[in-house]
């Protein structure tokens, strides 16, 4: 663990610790629709239980992306949009949840007095745990466990490992992000010390494209527009178009970078249809907007750099309250 910790930050780890080693039949859950932080992250704290000799379920609202397959327990993950769960947990952590509505449906199998770690690193976390282990300039939730884990005295498997670098690795854009701190390239190098191939890794989550994410863009990038300055760009998929290039929820991912990497361009949207009137906003900023903020103002929520919300209405509708309250944090 880093020197670097506060005070109450080192409480939190030391009370998370209690919360690992004093209960048993554990509920690891993570947030809708998971992405490269919240399958490691669960996985990563399923690991650390199995160490401890804890009973544990990983259940998440939505499939985990195929892609990060190769993490150890990948196939235990239970993915609840599919499958019945018959019984509720007093005991339940929750990892990468920027808020308590993230756990998503999985909740309906909390028990009354359940009892909650919830272990995040967004600044738009509330707090909503029993027990809490937050820490908002991290670069994932996944630097956290990381944290615990040297708390707790886990082994350093390259299982355990891999799932703490690919946290890393994919919420930092490949190590590119502002959010790529010197701690996070000490963790790093100390995971591929323990037999992590990073190189593998980055070319298998950041350089390798499905074809099915090829033929979206192709579609995303033929609505691609901007704001008379130029300072904010977006894209927009419908729902036929993510049918018609037979993309999963992983195909969208990244997306919203290409309107956002335009040279000029502060923030950069992506509009995607989920049913006729329903629309997530993804978005990314340049630094000078706080687009968490925003996102916030929405319902939503995320980093500053990253963020993201869920609107009701018509497409033009949508896209004009977003644009406005964009340019007005630019101006």
């Amino acid at each position: 663990m880093s020197s670097e910790a506060t005070t109450p930050y080192r409480e939190q780890l030391a009370e998370a610790a209690r919360f690992l080693r004093d209960h048993d039949d554990y509920l690891v859950v993570s947030h809708v629709t998971p992405d490269g932080d919240a399958v490691s992250s669960t996985l990563a704290a399923g690991l650390m239980l199995q160490q401890l000799g804890k009973r544990y379920v990983m259940i998440n609202e939505g499939n985990s992306p195929r892609k990060f397959d190769y993490l150890s327990g990948y196939e235990s993950i239970v993915n609840y949009s599919a499958t019945a769960v018959d019984r509720t947990f007093a005991n339940v952590i929750s990892v990468d949840c920027a808020d308590f509505k993230r756990v998503g449906t999985v909740s309906k199998l909390f028990a009354d007095e359940v009892s909650l770690l919830n272990i995040d690193h967004h600044p738009t976390n509330d707090a909503f745990g029993s027990a809490n282990l937050l820490r908002f300039d991290a670069a994932a939730t996944a630097e956290i466990l990381y944290d615990l884990a040297c708390v707790i005295g886990a082994r350093w498997t390259k299982e355990l490992s891999d799932c703490i670098y690919t946290g890393l690795l994919t919420d930092t854009g490949g190590f590119r992000y502002a959010n790529t701190t010197p701690k996070v390239l000490q963790i790093a190098s100390e995971m591929l010390q323990y037999g992590v191939n990073g190189n593998e890794l980055a070319d298998h989550l950041l350089e390798k494209l499905s074809y099915s994410h090829v033929a979206l863009l192709r579609k995303a990038l033929t609505s691609l527009a901007f704001t008379d300055d130029k300072r904010i760009a977006w894209v927009r998929v419908s729902a036929a178009d993510i049918e018609e290039a037979q993309a999963s929820n992983e195909d969208l991912e990244g997306l919203v970078n290409y309107p956002r990497n335009i040279e000029g361009v502060e923030v950069g949207l992506l509009f995607k249809q989920v049913v006729p009137d329903r629309y997530k906003v993804s978005m990314r900023s340049a630094g000078l907007v706080d687009v968490s903020a925003i996102a916030k103002s929405f319902g939503g929520g995320g980093h500053v750099r990253a963020a993201g919300c869920t609107l009701v209405g018509e497409l033009p509708e949508i896209v004009e309250r977003v644009v406005t309250a964009v340019a007005k944090e630019l101006s």
